[in-house]
């Protein structure tokens, strides 16, 4: 249950749901385990109600109980700038995290924003590498419990109502930075040697991609394989999982990714991996363990990658069980929860020395 006078404000202001958004669902009700949490956004899937910006600010005119100052933990530039404004014009008594995820070197303004910040949480070295004052690398963590793997992976496809017998998912918007042209081109060129195989595309494409996502869908028609590269749409943020626990195989193939959740949600639940190099997918894809690495924007080499993994399925399911472990040991959601705690206890602590 939310506090009603919190330690730790979480913010969450953007309409659209995203990665961000995903990350802040899963790990406010942990964190609301281990502190007097408040949480101001949209109303989170899994119900969470959050405060107004307005409520959040009247809020924390006064510090809570026992502390100097409240924090607001703050993911995206405009939560930075209320937080600037609420500290240093409104002299809020109030201290400013942020979580950084870009991997590469922010704009002149996000640079400022940045650098009035009382501790930054970077989620990768490389991220890190750009941010000067960050304070810890926290990467991001999945809940285990229900990112779980289904009883026998080769018997969960005939759960999806599709052809085939197992399935290779790529999850995520619609979109050129996605890569998910990269990914029609590969099945278009992979499925012909995998007869078993039924490739899904589980993402929303917006009203300026559409023309894009028709593209697709035309050079797929033409290639004879609408029965065996299907497009799901946007699949609501409560029933994602059960397409990940279906696949055998997961595809993330963009161009460019500060983190990129989508595989290690689908290497939770057991799934192999072919993944671009970009994001923090390196951390998680091990070659020839947990499945395998292309560059970015090849398409043959991802159809390749893909042949390789899948030319024996119960040695693609042991990359699966793998991928489960790699996730446990270095990207559960509890400890990504408790990298945050530490840095917010750092800031109370420097604030409780004489």
């Amino acid at each position: 249950m939310l506090h009603s006078n919190p330690d730790v404000i979480v913010f969450n202001i953007k309409q659209r749901y995203t990665g961000v958004s995903a990350t802040i669902n899963a790990l406010v009700p942990l964190q609301l385990q281990q502190w007097r949490l408040g949480y101001c956004g949209n109303t989170l899937s899994n119900g969470v109600v959050g405060m107004s910006a307005g409520q959040a600010i009247a809020l924390s005119r006064q510090p809570p109980p026992g502390r100097a100052f409240r924090i607001w933990h703050v993911r995206r530039d405009p939560e930075m700038m209320l937080g600037i404004f609420a500290r240093d014009v409104l002299r809020l008594p109030i201290k400013l995290v942020f979580t950084s995820a870009a991997q590469h070197l922010h704009g002149r303004f996000p640079r400022w924003l940045i650098s009035k910040m009382d501790a930054v949480i970077s989620t990768t070295p490389l991220a890190a590498s750009f941010v000067p004052n960050t304070t810890a690398v926290v990467p991001h963590g999945i809940d285990l419990s229900r990112f779980a793997p289904s009883p026998d992976k080769l018997k969960a496809w005939a759960d999806s109502g599709l052809p085939g017998q197992y399935g290779i998912g790529v999850f995520g918007r619609v979109r050129p930075d996605k890569g998910s042209d990269v990914f029609v081109d590969a099945m278009i060129e992979a499925l012909p040697h995998l007869p078993g195989a039924t490739a899904v595309i589980a993402g929303l494409a917006q009203p300026q991609h559409q023309a894009y996502q028709q593209a697709l869908i035309d050079k797929i028609a033409q290639a004879g394989l609408s029965e065996r590269i299907v497009f799901l749409g946007e699949v609501p943020a409560g029933e994602v999982h059960r397409w990940y626990q279906r696949c055998l195989l997961c595809v993330a193939c963009p161009r460019y990714e500060p983190f990129g959740l989508t595989p290690f949600e689908a290497a939770a639940t057991g799934c192999a991996l072919v993944c671009s190099r970009t994001g923090a997918f390196d951390q998680l894809v091990l070659p020839g363990v947990t499945g395998e690495l292309v560059d970015t924007g090849d398409a043959p080499g991802l159809a390749q990658a893909v042949q390789q993994v899948l030319a024996d399925l119960p040695t693609a399911v042991q990359m699966g069980h793998a991928a489960r472990d790699r996730v446990s040991q270095v990207f559960s959601l509890a400890k990504e929860a408790e990298g945050i705690g530490r840095v917010y206890q750092q800031l109370f602590d420097q604030a409780a020395r004489p």
